[in-house]
């Protein structure tokens, strides 16, 4: 049967989309879509994730859902399956006419339509879920992923809502697409979704065309000006990514009046402009985008020369997600971060929310005072919180079983918890999360302040062990030179403020190899992700990232290997 579903899924490849050989990764997980299986596929940006359910959409009997997070994206997944013979595609969406919705109702009804791309805000719709379930979808597949989860970068709370979803419209099988999820955000996502027996392929993280290097600054004046020197002399065309909707207003029109096509992007442009930009930037008329982290996911333009950053992400995951829209071509191509340590208290100030205390016990009591299940509008209404505010706390609240969802989409308090104690386990669940956010802006630090290869310590964060240096980045370079006798390093090149690298040393022998599953007495059970310098990093699943000195932690005893 396997062998079956293998010679069909190259067969229709080749016939529909023109592919002589699918990717060694990309036919294992279309096979397990192939038997039924919920599948979790992470792959890096370019490596032909939507072939994963684009192949097997055309063989299942039934239509497949795409849950798209960007309309702009949409439309063009929905023009290239429309460009290949034998594939009929079409989204339903705000920017459509109510006509123009209905009509591709009525195609879904005939069973005129293979796949259909929806925004996780038209799941949100009773009526758009019936109408899902009256169509018997085959396969319902969840793109960016990382969005379903609360410890992704790209959280978005109308994702929490997607397990009850699919289990309104017949529980079909999931898959799961993302391009970067480290352990804690891949299982998240499989919980969210209520994924069961799962499949999982994660890809090698790597991408050794992309040069990594860092730019260490003091002044924040000194680092504006350096960033946009750095981004006129670039290749182009590239991308700059900015924290801020300013900074990328700001950003845009300076390099404008250096006589480069620049255009800003950010998620406080009308829809309309927002849309020209990613034309023109597709097309190939900008030089550079200026944007927020709102530009970019799924984009499809291998000839990306370069990403700089000029302020620091919130997580490690993040930034390979936003660095891995350079050099999808192959091509050689520069990941650059302008770092300035005290831009990571902002992060820090955005990880360390937790959810109010007062605001989860007034959902939690408003349930209880309901006899009969309540919808999430009427709880919405009841308690005057914004969609997704409330939205999160139901989601805290149902992950901690107090309550759950009818199938016809209502919430309901579960029998025997009263709303005090949901409401407290529920905080102490959104602290451990914040525990963890918090861990995630420390590895940020760490890579950026790394004395040794970054790559090794970039893979590191994901699980991916690395043998020796990379010689792609710019402590790799640095050490190099140094070794010949020159001191005057390229990663210096911008601000002259870059300190000089060692090398790393061998640590000898020892039971913490990454990989290896661990236990510490305060911070309980965990894994090693990563070894460097003398260090390990592990990550528990209560407080998250720590790095410890491997001496240390051997002199002390201080955790005990445990089977996995």
């Amino acid at each position: 049967m396997i062998r079956s579903h293998s010679r069909r899924l190259q067969r229709r490849a080749r016939e529909v989309f023109g592919w002589k050989r699918l990717r060694p990764e990309q036919l294992p997980a279309m096979e397990a879509v192939m038997r039924r299986r919920d599948t979790l596929v992470v792959m890096p940006t370019g490596a032909g994730k939507s072939a994963v359910y684009q192949v097997p959409g055309l063989l299942l009997d039934g239509p497949t859902v795409v849950v798209s997070p960007l309309i702009a994206l949409q439309r063009d997944q929905v023009q290239g399956l429309l460009r290949r013979d034998g594939a009929d595609a079409a989204a339903i969406n705000s920017t459509q006419s109510a006509g123009e919705n209905s009509a591709v109702w009525d195609r879904i009804s005939g069973g005129d339509i293979d796949f259909l791309f929806l925004a996780p805000e038209q799941l949100t719709k009773d009526e758009v879920v019936e109408q899902l379930a009256a169509a018997r979808p085959a396969l319902f597949v969840v793109d960016e992923a990382q969005c379903v989860s609360s410890w992704g970068h790209d959280f978005r709370p109308d994702y929490l809502r997607l397990r009850q979803v699919i289990q309104r419209i017949g529980r079909p099988p999931v898959l799961a697409l993302t391009a970067s999820a480290a352990a804690p955000v891949r299982a998240d996502i499989i919980a969210q979704l209520g994924m069961e027996d799962v499949h999982e392929i994660v890809t090698g993280f790597d991408r050794p065309n992309i040069h990594l290097e860092v730019i260490p600054f003091q002044d924040d004046a000194v680092k504006r000006r350096a960033v946009i020197e750095r981004a006129a002399a670039e290749p182009k065309p590239g991308l700059v990514y900015a924290a801020t909707r300013r900074e990328a207003e700001d950003y845009a029109r300076e390099l404008g009046e250096l006589g480069l096509d620049a255009a800003a992007y950010h998620a406080g442009l009308r829809a309309a402009e927002r849309t020209d930009v990613h034309h023109r930037f597709l097309e190939g008329e900008l030089d550079v985008v200026v944007a927020t982290s709102a530009f970019g996911m799924g984009i499809d333009k291998p000839n990306v020369r370069f990403v700089l950053h000029a302020s620091v992400p919130g997580s490690l995951d993040a930034y390979y997600q936003e660095i891995g829209r350079a050099g999808r071509d192959g091509k050689p191509a520069r990941a650059i971060l302008a770092y300035r340590a005290q831009d990571l208290g902002m992060q820090r100030f955005f990880a360390a929310g937790r959810p109010d205390p007062d605001t989860v016990a007034q959902v939690a009591q408003q349930l209880k005072a309901h006899r009969a299940p309540v919808s999430p509008s009427e709880l919405r209404e009841e308690t005057d919180l914004t969609a997704s505010r409330l939205t999160a706390v139901v989601n805290l609240l149902e992950q901690v079983d107090a309550l759950s969802t009818t199938d016809e989409g209502k919430l309901q308090p579960v029998p025997g918890i009263s709303a005090a104690r949901a409401a407290r386990e529920a905080v102490e669940l959104g602290d451990a999360r914040q525990q963890l956010e918090r861990s995630r802006v420390d590895m940020m630090r760490g890579y950026a302040e790394t004395i040794g290869c970054r790559r090794r310590f970039l893979l590191g964060y994901f699980g991916q062990s690395q043998d020796g240096e990379c010689g792609t980045c710019d402590r790799c370079a640095a050490a190099e030179l140094l070794k010949n006798g020159d001191s005057d390093h390229g990663c210096d090149i911008l601000a002259g403020t870059g300190s000089a690298p060692t090398t790393s040393t061998e640590a000898g022998p020892h039971p913490f190899a990454p990989g290896t599953h661990v236990s510490h007495e305060q911070w309980g059970d965990g894994a090693v992700m990563s070894e460097e310098d003398g260090r390990i990093t592990v990550l528990f699943d209560t407080v998250g990232y720590r790095t410890l000195s491997l001496a240390v932690v051997q002199d002390n005893a201080l955790l005990t290997p445990v089977p996995a």
